[in-house]
């Protein structure tokens, strides 16, 4: 531990979580100014009456003051935001199937075979994000080309008040018809373009890839503009040829015209034969090697290149709209493309699932070793149902905006696979509903007993709340509730997809099959239309929500946030990584602190921004000196970096990484955590229990290794120091004289009101926090060392 000199002062820079925050509530003041940052990434401290900034409240180490000056990062500008909201409401299908590439099991080194099948399932994964492209732009033909050009304004249609004009003048029905295509296509180049700016100085390149801490992959891919490039051409492909007939035939036509229309969709079946083979071979999860073998790959797709293949797809598009002279009564090249293009989506899937069982086996060496609950979700093959809710998200919302316009439009008959999807989501309905009266029963009856039965939990938040029955009576309902929805929140993704999934089969037979829908079916097709006009309304509404009232559109804004993190690797029109803007700012705040020997940096992050937060310091324990490393620290709050995040990204954020960088950090690594919190969890320790009124546990040690660690200490102020984690009771202790008060159950929200806030970035500076402590209430004054017994029921 260093010895803090006259000259220490410790700079607290916080980071916080998904859905924003105000720069005044992160600072903790009542006026905030910036004092670094592009207006996107905001450095900001806190202000005196005169906008001035001021530097933050002492802290206390070894009986005497240390000064502090907070900092905090804002980052939500990246992803608030009406316009942002509402184009990711648009695309969260794609936004899933990026986050389905990141959460892949680990490749064991050395390991053929392990390496093979990871290569197999990034292909397939960007081939089935590419199919999600292409599924998109066949929807939006069935509605513009087939419902409205060749339906609505057919001649004598009572369509829109029997509107004759556009059918009189059938060039107007064909622009009518790809129109919206191109328009699509253009939103999709607008939001897959938009990056974000570093503002970072003489930072150097990151080396971190191999460096096994956490996040060394999250880099950006020198082969996201190709892979946008190919979506794009795959797109105006599909448009190419859905207007000029389908899949399988094209339109019919006299002469040089027919000759030119079925030159034009081969053509367009060309470019997208090509965007799919380009999306499979780009591979390069490390960043760029020029070793790789698929550099040949990348010459080929330079700019150079993307410009004429990009060109000729639009040039494919303009042609078909001139070609298209004369609209049919019906498009059956929709009908056919929307079918196609599913059934190849649902193949993709399919085998996905059943590639990544053996790679998940072969992973399995990586953790079997650790306990049950620090193990990745579904044993490693969590990316299976998450990129089939996307596939079949997808299909629905394409299904759910057509029905809800022909219902709008009293006209047109839709696809023929549209009444086979209505009753995959009535099916679906049905079972999720049943799901959801199962799910809710045993929650109710495990609950139940586990009250009268004491359960563990129970027993250590009674140590937290000893002599005060009020308050362990509202903490132990809250206590159980989170604990149920960090150990089973996985298992919503799971049902839901096994719900889509188990209601897709039958759909899929009968269509397949080419039977009629019988009878029976009936109350699932009606039943289907409603949950597709329901998710259609909601989508809308969402989107309508997010870009007029943008503070009541909370869930919207916090997935986003989360989806938001990953790089585009697997879908490139999806919102851009905060992550690639975010840490390398962070890095070169800490580097620009730590120039003066006499300051200490503290790192502190509160739900996402801990995620944030650990691969700041992970990258900056790369590339410091050693002087310079040993005056770092991390404090993470409400932290999802156990119980989340290395189940869902074993690859990317494996549990060895955290051990490694608590290993680096040596003690300097501190997480606050509430046993209410449902979104936040311990970090560094796990296997608690409650013996002899002592909570015992394992974790992270501060030499770097792990194991059983001591008995957990009393804080003076009420909370529970068991390795890095310090357990704080919640409702508080207090009111403390001189603090800011949080009264009631604080949850997820308000860690710094918390007076140990300021012991856990002490101790994470390296100071001496274990003196003058702050005053406590009379019931909370033991011996030292004694642990009050738990209240009796």
């Amino acid at each position: 531990m260093l010895i803090p000199g006259p000259d220490t002062r410790v700079v607290e820079l916080r980071v916080h979580g998904v859905q924003g925050t105000t720069p005044q509530s992160l600072v903790d003041a009542v006026a905030a100014v910036d004092v670094a940052g592009d207006g996107l990434g905001r450095v900001v401290r806190p202000a005196d009456r005169l906008r001035r900034p001021v530097p933050g409240p002492v802290l206390q180490s070894g009986g005497r003051p240390v000064s502090r000056v907070v900092e905090g990062y804002v980052w939500g500008g990246m992803t608030s935001g009406g316009g942002a909201k509402a184009m990711w409401a648009l695309l969260f299908p794609f936004s899933l199937a990026n986050v389905a590439h990141w959460m892949l099991p680990p490749v064991p080194p050395g390991n053929l075979p392990a390496h093979l099948l990871g290569i197999g399932l990034r292909a397939l994964l960007r081939l089935a994000a590419l199919l999600l492209t292409v599924l998109l732009i066949t929807q939006v033909a069935v509605i513009s080309l087939d419902l409205v050009a060749a339906q609505c304004l057919a001649p004598g249609s009572s369509c829109l008040g029997g509107w004759s004009w556009p059918a009189g003048t059938p060039w107007v029905r064909a622009v009518v018809g790809t129109a919206p295509i191109a328009l699509v296509v253009l939103v999709l180049h607008r939001v897959s373009s938009v990056d974000w700016r570093i503002e970072r100085r003489d930072v150097p390149a990151s080396s971190a890839v191999g460096s096994g801490l956490p996040g060394a992959h999250v880099a950006t891919d020198p082969d996201t503009p190709s892979l946008r490039v190919l979506h794009l051409v795959a797109a105006l492909g599909t448009g190419v040829v859905i207007a000029l007939g389908g899949p399988f035939h094209a339109l019919a036509a006299p002469g040089p015209h027919g000759t030119a229309i079925a030159v034009c969709r081969w053509v367009g079946i060309g470019l997208v034969a090509v965007a799919a083979l380009g999306a499979m071979l780009l591979d390069d999860p490390t960043g760029g090697s020029p070793h790789r073998g698929g550099r040949w790959l990348r010459a080929a797709l330079g700019r150079g290149p993307r410009r004429v293949l990009h060109t000729t797809a639009w040039l494919a598009l303009l042609a078909a709209t001139a070609l298209l002279v004369h609209v049919p009564a019906r498009m059956a090249g929709a009908d056919l493309g929307v079918q196609v293009v599913a059934a190849l989506e649902a193949l993709v899937c399919a085998l996905i699932g059943l590639l990544l069982a053996p790679a998940a086996l072969l992973a399995r060496r990586t953790w079997r070793s650790r306990p049950r609950e620090l193990r990745p979700w579904a044993g490693g093959w969590m990316a299976a149902p998450v990129v089939a809710v996307s596939a079949l998200l997808g299909g629905g919302f394409g299904a759910g905006v057509a029905l809800t316009l022909q219902a709008l439009l009293g006209h047109g008959v839709l696809p023929h696979g549209y009444r086979y999807i209505a009753v995959l989501w009535g099916v679906a309905g049905t079972l999720a509903f049943l799901a959801g009266a199962a799910v809710a029963a045993y929650t109710g009856m495990v609950r139940w007993s586990s009250l009268r039965r004491d359960e563990e939990w129970a027993r250590e938040a009674a140590l937290l709340h000893a002599g005060r029955s009020r308050d362990l009576k509202r903490a132990a309902r809250a206590w159980w509730w989170a604990q149920w929805q960090r150990g089973h929140s996985h298992h919503v993704v799971l049902i839901m997809a096994a719900v889509l999934v188990v209601g897709a089969v039958p759909a899929a037979f009968l269509r397949f099959q080419g039977v009629d829908l019988p009878a029976w079916s009936w109350p699932f097709s009606g039943l289907g239309v409603a949950v597709l006009a329901l998710l259609a309304l909601a989508l809308l509404r969402a989107v309508w929500l997010a870009a007029r009232r943008p503070d009541t559109a909370r869930q919207v804004g916090v997935l986003a946030d989360l989806a938001a993190f990953w790089p585009r690797e697997a879908h490139p029109v999806v919102p851009p990584c905060y992550a690639l803007k975010v840490v390398p700012e962070l890095v070169s705040r800490v580097r620009e602190h730590l120039a003066d020997p006499g300051t200490r940096v503290v790192l502190a992050g509160h739900s996402q921004g801990s995620l944030l937060a650990a691969v700041a310091a992970a990258r900056l324990l790369e590339e410091l000196p050693p002087d310079q490393a040993e005056r770092l620290g991390l404090v993470t709050a409400g932290s999802q970096l156990q119980w989340a995040y290395p189940r869902a990204f074993p690859a990317i954020v494996p549990h060895d990484s955290l051990a490694s960088l608590a290993g680096r950090l040596a003690g300097r690594w501190r997480a606050l955590c509430r046993g209410t919190d449902a979104l936040g969890g311990a970090v560094t320790t796990w296997d608690r229990q409650v013996y002899d009124g002592m909570l015992l546990g394992a974790g992270f040690r501060a030499d770097g290794t792990s194991g059983a660690l001591p008995p957990a200490e009393r804080g003076p102020t009420g909370a529970l120091v068991l390795g890095g984690d310090h357990w704080l009771p919640d409702p508080q202790r207090g009111p403390f004289p001189g603090r800011r008060w949080a009264p009631g159950v604080n949850r997820h929200a308000d860690y710094t009101s918390d007076p140990e806030w300021d012991r856990a970035v002490a101790l994470a500076a390296g100071l001496d926090a274990g003196e003058a402590p702050l005053p406590v209430l009379p019931v909370a004054r033991r011996a030292p060392g004694a642990f009050p017994a738990p209240e009796q029921r």
